[in-house]
């Protein structure tokens, strides 16, 4: 079972995702420039929604970061140990399975992890159950500069114990509660069986339409200039572009409640939240000069067992504003007019639900209706719409069972 989001969200000026010159992505899509905001970006600002909005608790999300090590020392400096001990007991405890310090920092991995919260306690608590065996470990010859980066890997992790390693790996093989885990997956190099299949597959959001990138010119004066003095003393050039923009993301069901270790009750919490995240997210990029936090416009969920469907080519033509109805409203037609080509095509058998919440349901006509049933599909608010998915996917999966 799959559910699916295709959101339409207009967005004021703005820089909300740059390239590495500090423009707005872009890419060429149907033969024009189009504006851009990666699939990455849209992640991150699901994350961090989730965690401010206070959706999911802290034990049922993740963090991404190369800063396990000092983490785990910070806690057991809390459980009163050392904390000059507890780093050395961290870094040994992650060099059990392979997983090294930087050579210059040592409170940090050389490479981010994304690991749950429990899993993150459940490394404290070995910490703390094999301090004394940790503390006193030998992994001198693995530090040995004269040595390959590869020999010294392989003599740190020999040096602890087999029973600490098998645990290690154990906590970061098992199933998390983190949901965004579980959603966005992982893989850890010198874990492979920590690997974790992501549940969810979220696009590159696309403008609808051809877009050009646009320059502001500023100046900015030094307020305690001397009257008498005159001009500016910095200035400079911002990019920006203004876009509607068509965004996709897809959550496989099964994945997502294996990846949660089963526990369905977790998936279904973390789907709704996932949805409101991905509906009210907004990314962060130079919002404090443009501020441009602009809701979507047209929200529709599909629920569906099998054949994902992304709407992106519904704007392979570009869209144009008309006289009679504005460049949302044109989107929102175009992506009804392709939902129509699909359903007219493929059939819709394999649908379980559709739901579609909007600002502008009369530019709706094809996607008013499922299965040859006027007006079923169209909700007054993206809550009833969230709601309403989430019982459909879990609810129907419950049937199937």
């Amino acid at each position: 079972m799959f559910v699916e989001l295709h959101l339409l969200q207009h967005f004021a000026p703005s820089n909300l995702n740059r390239d590495d010159t500090g423009a707005p992505k872009d890419c060429s899509f149907g033969g024009v420039r189009r504006a851009r905001i990666s699939s990455q970006c849209i992640k991150r600002a699901i994350r961090l929604y989730v965690q401010e909005a206070g959706l999911l608790d802290a034990r049922e999300r993740a963090v991404r970061t190369k800063r396990l090590i000092g983490e785990i020392a910070t806690r057991l400096a809390q459980n009163g140990k050392d904390h000059a001990t507890a780093e050395l007991v961290a870094r040994r405890l992650l060099q059990s399975v392979g997983i090294e310090p930087m050579s210059d920092q040592p409170e940090k991995t050389q490479y981010l992890l994304f690991v749950g919260e429990d899993q993150i306690a459940k490394l404290v608590e070995t910490a703390v159950r094999y301090w004394d065996t940790l503390r006193e470990s030998d992994t001198a010859s693995g530090e040995n500069e004269q040595k390959s980066a590869r020999a010294r890997k392989k003599e740190a992790k020999a040096a602890i114990p087999e029973a600490i390693r098998n645990e290690v790996e154990s906590i970061l093989n098992a199933p998390s509660a983190a949901v965004d885990l579980a959603l966005f997956g992982r893989m850890i190099a010198d874990v492979p069986l920590g690997r974790v299949d992501a549940a969810s597959q979220v696009a590159h959001a696309l403008s609808t339409h051809q877009v050009s990138i646009e320059f502001d010119y500023f100046t900015a004066v030094d307020d305690l200039l001397p009257q008498e003095a005159t001009g500016a003393d910095m200035i400079g050039t911002v990019e920006f572009n203004s876009a509607c923009y068509y965004r996709y993301a897809n959550v496989d069901i099964e994945q997502l409640v294996q990846n949660l270790g089963g526990d369905r009750d977790l998936a279904r919490r973390g789907l709704a939240a996932f949805l409101t995240a991905a509906v009210h997210a907004v990314p962060t990029g130079k919002q404090n000069s443009f501020a441009a936090h602009n809701p979507p416009a047209f929200v529709a969920a599909v629920v569906r067992e099998h054949g994902l469907w992304s709407l992106a080519n519904a704007f392979v033509q570009p869209v144009r504003p008309t006289a009679q109805r504005d460049l949302v409203q044109e989107s929102i037609r175009a992506l009804d007019r392709y939902w129509a080509k699909l359903t007219s095509m493929y059939g819709s058998s394999g649908l379980r639900a559709l739901y579609v919440a909007t600002h502008e349901p009369e530019q709706v006509e094809a996607m008013r209706r499922l299965h040859g049933q006027p007006g079923e599909t169209m909700v007054p608010t993206v809550r009833d719409l969230i709601e309403r998915i989430v019982a459909s996917a879990f609810d129907r999966q419950a049937e199937d069972r």
